[in-house]
């Protein structure tokens, strides 16, 4: 259904840091420059960080979250301790499995450098 999800950063530079390391906990290459952008390539989809073209600061969506498929409750451990050693700060319940309508599934949510909230799934086999 998506092509891509892009993000606006403030400081390109410092994102491009947390985002290296909290993708490369997915097994997913450092950004790939591309003017005043990053780009994020995996095997499901495109991933980039930018500074806004219209030069007004960025800012987060309050009520949004970005998700990222992760193979195993270890993985998004990694994915999370990497995000907190870049600069990001957790939020909401700890990571861990939670029970819900739709069965049990794993999250970690972080906030990146700029506060967008972005979180770590995992859905076991059932």
């Amino acid at each position: 259904m998506f092509s891509h999800v892009m993000l606006g950063v403030n400081d390109l530079e410092r994102s491009k840091k947390f985002y290296d390391a909290l993708l490369g906990a997915l097994g997913i290459g450092p950004g790939v420059a591309n003017k005043n952008r990053y780009f994020y390539r995996g095997p499901s989809g495109t991933f980039a960080i930018t500074t806004p073209i219209n030069g007004e600061p960025a800012t987060h969506g309050n009520g949004s979250t970005i998700g990222f498929t992760v193979q195993s409750a270890e993985q998004g451990d990694a994915f999370h301790a990497a995000g907190l050693a870049h600069g990001g700060t957790t939020c909401e319940d700890p990571p861990g499995f939670r029970e819900g309508p739709t069965g049990k599934i794993y999250l970690a949510y972080l906030r990146d450098p700029d506060g967008n909230k972005i979180c770590a799934l995992h859905r076991p086999a059932k």
